[in-house]
């Protein structure tokens, strides 16, 4: 989720950016391996030595993880665009377009047709049974950009349906972004608009305060935080070059932000309430803008985090594969519960290869093959002008 889609596989790589993305990915493996009918990381040896809620925080950060994603995801698109076209009221829409498909589209196909194989043979954890859910109206939800809404009105789906949510709002705001970019096309209407929308985010969650699944997974919330990473990309566009000391300071400070707004979140929202989400996308923005400014090193023993991060697309769509098969086995087996956090690293190894395997086998070649036909024909008509000129 998504920045779960947020860049293509080829293109400048930044350690830092990689490294957020990582750590947001393994949020969500975390969440969806600890949830109580799972394994609690609580329930296990390690509540004898580490705080409960530090284990708590742990294992139920997935939500904000995903708005974590959203702000790196509007950061990066909106600072490509800027790098590629000079300026937003100059976005190519034809090849905007084209990469987002190109990227996005062939692994979300190849899951639905996993789905929807698994479904009609009735597996168990994949087959869609709720009342007025169906497996054409998922499909449909899923396709249609709206699976967010299908989840808000009929209940949740099976959780690799369920990952598609994320997708639904970032799609949707990416679909209408470069057209409102040529038809504002002043930065400084542009910008306030901007502003609104990512200032609204606590606002916004409350008011739908009555539906817990809406709340969690409505559009204007996901978008306020993807709005942030774009306004973030053209500040940053404009601003002279940020000192190293200014940037470590950038650095320290998102950091202890988003450690406060995940690990602290216990007694954050208590004093805050649903400011803690602006809190968050705000730490995620100024570490992105620190590690934008000054690319950190990385130490050796995280760097598997940026392969993480590299893969968080594919790790994200698959990853409920693993934990359900997981599951199943640490259930099948009997173990005790004390030692249900030795399963945690099976899990996250068997997650990254198989992010691995899709990346290498599926999702490259097929953002590689899409991008040599489509836009070589979308910069053909460009390059006939140029020369005749």
């Amino acid at each position: 989720m998504p920045e779960l889609a947020g860049s293509s596989h080829g293109g400048q790589r930044n350690a830092g950016i990689d490294l957020l993305r990582g750590l947001a990915i393994v949020f969500v493996l975390l969440n969806h391996l600890g949830l109580p009918m799972r394994i609690p990381l609580k329930a296990t040896a390690l509540a004898d030595v580490l705080p409960v809620r530090m284990l708590q925080a742990l294992n139920y950060n997935g939500y904000e993880a995903v708005f974590v994603f959203f702000v790196i995801s509007g950061f990066l698109i909106a600072g490509n665009a800027l790098e590629r076209w000079g300026s937003l009221a100059r976005i190519d829409v034809k090849a905007f377009y084209a990469r987002r498909f190109a990227r996005i589209v062939p692994c979300l196909v190849a899951l639905l047709a996993v789905l929807a194989v698994l479904h009609g043979w009735g597996v168990a954890d994949y087959t869609i049974h709720r009342p007025g859910q169906s497996l054409g109206g998922a499909m449909l939800a899923a396709l249609g950009l709206h699976l967010n809404w299908y989840e808000g009105h009929t209940g949740y789906l099976p959780g690799s349906w369920d990952v598609l949510w994320s997708l639904s709002i970032e799609e949707a705001f990416y679909l209408g972004f470069p057209v409102a970019c040529l038809l504002v096309r002043r930065t400084w209407v542009l910008v306030p608009l901007l502003l609104a929308l990512s200032l609204s985010l606590p606002w916004t969650r409350a008011a739908l305060d009555g539906n817990e699944i809406w709340q969690e997974k409505a559009y204007l919330p996901g978008m306020a935080a993807i709005a942030t990473g774009v306004l973030g990309a053209l500040w940053f566009g404009r601003l002279a070059p940020i000192p190293p000391r200014a940037a470590r300071f950038l650095r320290w400070g998102g950091a202890l932000g988003l450690a406060s707004a995940t690990l602290g979140g216990h007694w954050l929202w208590s004093l805050l309430h649903e400011g803690v989400m602006l809190l968050l996308t705000g730490s995620t923005l100024t570490l992105l803008l620190a590690f934008r400014a000054a690319p950190p090193r990385v130490p050796r023993g995280l760097r598997w985090l940026c392969s993480w991060g590299r893969l968080s697309y594919e790790i994200y769509l698959s990853h409920m594969f693993v934990v359900f098969a997981l599951v199943r086995l640490y259930r099948w087996s009997g173990a005790d519960a004390r030692a249900g956090f030795l399963w945690y690293l099976p899990a996250f190894v068997a997650c990254w290869g198989l992010g691995l395997l899709i990346a290498r086998c599926w999702s490259m070649p097929c953002d590689r093959w899409l991008r040599d036909r489509w836009l070589r024909r979308v910069s053909a008509p460009a390059e006939a002008v140029s020369s005749a000129g």
